[in-house]
Order: structure tokens, then sequence, then C-alpha cells
């Protein structure tokens, strides 16, 4: 029944994270449910959400190849961050962990609901306005750290937070923040699964299953996508993610 539980949630989250983004606010809830501690829940969520960062990152090639250079810059720091941050992670207990999983919860679903916003006035705020931009590399660069860091030490909304500073970042087309976003959420996260396993925190098993199920998920809502409306999901997501934030809260501090 627990590995059922994990291939639904590994199917379900897939699906979102293909048609609307958000699936981790079903893959991480999933392992804490099975059993897995939380510190172990989070590592092994991100190493489940890894294989869907790799491949959306090769179909959108084509569109981020002509940025190579920028690139090398972008996953340098990426690489940093997300090492930094799963380091953080590794340094606090499973009860610490707990205390703070929904603040951060809150965080992710925050952004989730307002990071269409968001990046909409960063990029009008932007937009023509490169020369400023590079101007403001040194501020650019420590908030890809910060926001890589984040990455690291939890996964879900890690997306959203990125096409905010692509936005900030001074970039238009959607196709190449899409493929730039899942290229350092693949970095950010490579490099934290690395950091989880070389100290035994992931839950292979357990892991394994939920990415089982979000790969078959993301392949199947990919050839399906033209059938289900992408608001609908994203409404779920919301309120799911809404209501799960109050469930953590009431659960920690009820």
């Amino acid at each position: 029944m627990t590995f059922l539980l994990l291939f639904a949630a590994g199917l379900i989250g897939g699906m979102i994270n293909s048609l609307a983004g958000g699936g981790s606010f079903v893959i991480f809830p999933a392992l804490l449910f099975a059993g897995v501690p939380p510190v172990l829940a989070n590592a092994s969520n991100t190493y489940a959400c890894l294989p869907g960062y790799v491949s959306g990152t090769v179909g959108y090639w084509k569109h981020i190849a002509p940025y190579r250079d920028r690139m090398v810059l972008y996953c340098a720091i990426g690489l940093v961050g997300g090492y930094l941050g799963a380091e953080a992670l590794m340094r606090i207990s499973d009860e610490q962990f707990s205390g703070i999983i929904p603040w951060l919860m809150a965080f992710a679903v925050a952004i989730y609901i307002f990071g269409q916003r968001i990046n909409r006035f960063l990029a009008s705020r932007s937009s023509g306005s490169r020369h400023a931009a590079r101007a403001g590399a040194i501020g650019l660069s420590a908030l890809l750290l910060a926001t890589s860091f984040y990455g690291g030490f939890f996964n879900a909304g890690l997306g959203i937070v990125l096409l905010a500073w692509l936005a900030l970042a001074g970039f238009e087309d959607v196709h190449v923040m899409n493929g730039l976003k899942l290229l350092l959420s693949s970095v950010i996260s490579v490099v934290a699964v690395v950091r989880f396993a070389a100290t035994g925190s992931i839950a292979w098993v357990d892991g394994s299953v939920a990415l089982a199920g979000a790969v078959v998920g993301g392949f199947a809502a990919a050839y399906f996508s033209h059938l289900v409306p992408a608001k609908a999901i994203r409404g779920f997501v919301i309120v799911y993610g809404i209501g799960l934030t109050l469930y953590f809260f009431w659960t920690t501090y009820g």
C-alpha cells in the first residue's frame, strides 16, 4: 500500500509538473505520510523530481543554446548555491526541519499563487533595460545564489522563484525562460542529490517509486495535455497547497 501511495503521488506530481508546476506539493507530503523522516523526505523529493528537470532541459535546448555564455556563469552559481543549501539541510535535525516546514510551504504556495504577477511586474520593469541589469550583475548573482540555496534546501516552488529571477535578469521569451529554469533546476538538484547521497540521506526505495510515478505521469500529461486546461490544474494546486500548508501549521503548532 505504501508503494502504491508513493507511485500514485509521483504519477500525480509528474502530471502536475508537466502541466502547471507544483508537483512537489504532492510528492513531498506523500513521502512524509509514508513514514519517511522529514529531512530524508525532502531530500528524496528532490531526487524524485530530478529526471523531469533534465528531460525538460533537453526539450528546451534549442531555445537556450544561444545563451551558452550565460549558462556557464548561471550553472556555476547554481552549483555553489545548491550545494550550500543541501549542506544546510544536512546540518539540521528532523525536529528542527519539521518546525520550519509550514513556513517553507507557505512561502512556496505564495510564490506559486503570485509568481505570474511577480514575473510580469519584473519583466515590465526590466524590459529594455539590459544595460541596467548588467550594471547590477553582482546583485543578480547574489539573488541567484540565494535562490539556488533555497532550491538545495527545499525544492518546492523552485521553478517559480527561478522564473522571477530570470524576469528580473531581463529575459522575456517564455521558452528561453522555461528552458533556463529547467537547466538551473537540474544543476541545483543534481548537486543537492549528490550531497544527500554522500551521507545516505535519500530514501532510495521510496524515492525511486515516486520517481517512477513522476516519469510516467510527466510523459502521460505531455501526451494528453491538450485535454486538460492548465488553469484548472493550477487552481487545484493552489487549493490543495493552501489546505496542505494549513494542515502542516495545525500539526506543528496546533
